[in-house]
């Protein structure tokens, strides 16, 4: 057969992995991304001459990871220098309480009973066990499934799995779930955050986005170089295995040729050759016809609304006196505002909930006279309708440096030499057709995860792959969509014997 030619338009982590993937079994690949750095959302911002994570910051579900590599004939730890946290994540309130998540179950239980009391600290037990069934449940028929129904996967879940999934109520939104396993409203605050990890408003989630608590209780990570190090250990394999990387690069639209894919056109006018094309970016960009009118129809189902957006800042500042640790989130009393301003009303929060990553934080290192952060406010994904103005931007840096420093840690959010700030607007011109929103659409209702686009496009030759599709956004979830873009491009080409099932389930591709 002659040489097979695959175009990966988008070098974020799924567009990575598939190309990875590829290469490892002998195929000719090419990535372009218009951007000077890989990683896509897992971007790297240089401020005051350090390198600050400026995207995901959270390193979960590492046997994704395990297995990808153990594909490629190597393992993580050769690759990456990782190290576990034993703090999953410090909360702060307005009114001066605060509870850590700890790595062992043990000191967790101890702290939310210190923190409310020893009845909510059972409550806690059964709750852990609860997210520890509906993953377990879940795993299988959704996560790992490469284009999972309603219908295949009740029949996959068994009696067993139905039962589970029938005792969260997923008809229920998280928080009506949350409010039904605890009584302290803090600890309902702080496990429905679980469903801003999907761009989501936990009061339209559904009661399964609990299972993100047990991907966290699983394990975090830190790794040695920030997240950044991933996508670059991504691309460096990548090209050992022939992988071409064409940063700076701007694909205008995917050619067609008697209706199937035939390559890519550069917006400098060349012309690149490609038997098949993995789609690493947002869906709404092939619908909207940014990618030219061959392939607007390539993506079917109804178009769901828009996830969540942020307003971040990326900081190299004087150290605080403050025990933070590396995750951090700090919480004010009235959460529901919140999301009613996002989702209903299209504007910023008055009072918004604050995430800081102090990304010097939670190892073995010692904090030097400065430190990088990271903090983020959730936002409306508006950035291609409007920008905000000086005054709604100026609203909501104060209102977040407020909560900040009566919390204990003063720091100031406006843009200078030290601190980059990026808005909605700004995300959407880095990722078109999403009105800088972070995580593709939202998961809002029980059907909502059922309609995100698989791997295989409605365009022979073009595959689809990212946080837009399924299994959905985060790293590992990303990750996992360019293993199934992968398998299902190979599986086509008859080329292995392997479903693309097999993509996430520890199995190797083989000729």
């Amino acid at each position: 057969m002659a040489e097979h030619r695959v175009v990966v338009v988008g070098a974020g982590m799924a567009g990575l992995v598939s190309a990875l993937q590829l290469a490892h079994h002998g195929l000719s690949v090419t990535v372009i991304d218009k951007g000077g750095q890989v990683g896509g959302k897992m971007r790297q911002l240089l401020v005051d001459g350090a390198a600050v994570d400026s995207g995901p910051t959270v390193f979960t579900m590492r046997w994704v990871f395990d297995q990808l590599m153990d594909a490629i004939g190597t393992h993580l730890e050769a690759e990456l220098t990782i190290q576990p946290l034993k703090v999953l994540a410090r909360h702060f309130w307005e009114d001066g309480s605060q509870l850590d998540l700890h790595a062992d179950p043990h000191a967790s239980y101890q702290a939310v009973r210190e923190f409310a009391g020893p009845a909510e600290a059972e409550r806690f037990v059964q709750f852990c066990k609860t997210t520890m069934s509906v993953y377990d449940a879940l795993e299988g028929p959704f996560i790992r499934s490469p284009s999972p129904t309603m219908a295949q996967m009740m029949t996959q879940l068994g009696p067993r799995g139905l039962a589970t999934l029938a005792s969260v109520g997923p008809m229920r939104s998280l928080w009506q779930s949350l409010g039904r396993q605890f009584t302290d409203p803090r600890l309902q605050q702080l496990f429905a955050r679980y469903a801003t990890y999907c761009g989501s408003s936990p009061w339209e989630a559904p009661a399964t986005l609990m299972l993100i608590a047990q991907v966290e209780m699983d394990g975090v990570w830190s790794v040695k170089g920030g997240m950044h190090a991933l996508a670059q250990c991504l691309m460096r394999l990548g090209a050992a295995r022939g992988v071409q990387y064409l940063l700076n690069t701007e694909c205008e639209r995917i050619e067609l040729t008697q209706g199937r894919v035939s390559g890519v056109r550069l917006s400098s006018g060349d012309s690149l050759h490609a038997d098949s094309v993995i789609f690493n970016g947002d869906v709404a960009a092939l619908r909207q016809g940014l990618l030219g009118p061959g392939v607007k129809q390539a993506v079917t189902g109804r178009v769901q609304p828009r996830s969540l957006s942020a307003i971040t800042w990326s900081m190299h500042v004087p150290t605080a006196a403050m025990p933070l640790d590396r995750h951090n989130v700090f919480f004010r009393s009235n959460y529901s505002q919140e999301f009613e301003a996002i989702f209903q009303q299209g504007r910023l929060p008055a009072q918004p909930t604050v995430y800081v990553c102090a990304q010097d934080r939670g190892g073995t290192e010692t904090v030097g006279n400065t430190e990088r952060m990271l903090c983020l406010v959730n936002a409306p994904a508006i950035g291609d309708k409007r920008a905000f103005t000086p005054a709604e931007l100026e609203a909501c840096t104060a209102s977040s440096q407020a909560l900040l420093a009566g919390c204990g840690l003063p720091v100031q959010l406006e843009p200078s030499s030290s601190c980059v700030r990026t808005t909605p607007q700004d995300f959407h011109q880095l990722f078109p057709a999403t009105g800088g929103a972070l995580y593709g659409q939202a998961t809002h209702g029980w059907m909502a995860a059922f309609a995100r686009s698989n791997a295989q496009a409605q365009v022979p030759g073009l595959y689809l792959a990212g946080g837009s599709v399924h299994p959905g956004p985060g790293v590992p979830m990303a990750a996992m969509s360019g293993r199934l873009a992968a398998a299902a491009l190979m599986d086509n080409l008859g080329l292995t014997k392997l479903s693309p099932r097999a993509a996430t389930s520890g199995g190797t591709l083989t000729h």
